[in-house]
């Protein structure tokens, strides 16, 4: 199936629909390059985002997006809609950006200083709302996540954004689940001592 020129579009992107979706998505799906294109247009800025919170350098983070895209042509056939495609494409990418970072470095999800921070008891209310006041803060703190190191700032995203258990994080990093708690505790205690100290600047 020949691939479209992936190329970003700086234009605002489309709001896709059903069933005008699923005609784009099978006109895709039968290799149709006018299609591909529209589809690419549409997705293009979110599926850069998902990126980005993996990978920092912009230029990395475009190669990755190509790669997530033709990944995403040669398995739409798969979706079969009965749920959001934009959550079924964000996973991919996300995997996408994962296998990057696998391939790049040694080990790269597993904390360098497991023993430097005991994990608190867990509180389900507590975690929820520091999660929440996170993910709020996350569109203006995008810096501060992509200086979190790679195991920090990957079992963050997929915890936060990709809604992941920890079960399913230990299977996709080949970690365990206490270091995919414990990453994501240090992930979200750094964030908050960066967060803090972004806005007390702003203030003073």
């Amino acid at each position: 199936m020949r691939q479209p020129n992936l190329k970003p579009n700086r234009s605002k992107p489309e709001t896709l629909e059903n069933p005008d979706l699923k005609k784009l998505v099978e006109a895709c799906i039968r290799g149709e390059r006018k299609a591909q294109h529209a589809f690419f247009k549409a997705y293009y800025g979110k599926m850069m985002a998902v990126c980005l919170r993996y990978i920092k350098d912009r230029d990395s983070a475009q190669e990755i997006v190509q790669d997530g895209f033709i990944k995403v042509f040669d398995k739409l056939e798969l979706f079969d809609f009965r749920g959001s495609i934009e959550g079924w494409m964000r996973r991919i990418f996300s995997n996408t950006a994962i296998d990057a970072i696998r391939k790049s470095k040694r080990n790269p999800f597993l904390s360098d200083q497991d023993n430097d921070f005991k994990t608190p008891a867990e509180n389900p209310m507590e975690e929820k709302e520091s999660l929440e006041f996170l993910q709020l803060k996350y569109s203006m703190a995008l810096d501060c996540v992509n200086k979190l190191s790679p195991a920090y700032k990957t079992v963050f995203n997929l915890y936060v954004f990709e809604e992941y258990s920890h079960k399913e994080i230990s299977e996709i990093l080949g970690i365990s689940e206490g270091t995919s708690k414990s990453n994501l505790a240090k992930a979200r205690m750094n964030l908050q001592k960066m967060l803090e100290t972004k806005y007390t600047l702003i203030k003073s």
